[in-house]
């Protein structure tokens, strides 16, 4: 198993600010992250999963 992702890390990843992704996480959107004591933390391989799940239509 890889390193665990921080919300840092995911915003990085995606190109979006960490605010984003708070913002997301109360509307039920975005990538499944989970709280390891105060902190969110996320699986490589399920924000690559999300991401590659969106319409990418242009």
């Amino acid at each position: 198993m890889s390193r665990l992702w921080t919300v840092g890390d995911v915003a990085v990843f995606l190109g979006v600010p960490v605010k984003t992704l708070y913002e997301w996480r109360t509307k039920g959107y975005g990538p499944k992250g989970r709280r390891v004591g105060k902190h969110v933390r996320y699986k490589p391989e399920d924000v690559i999963a999300w991401f590659e799940s969106l319409d990418h239509a242009v």
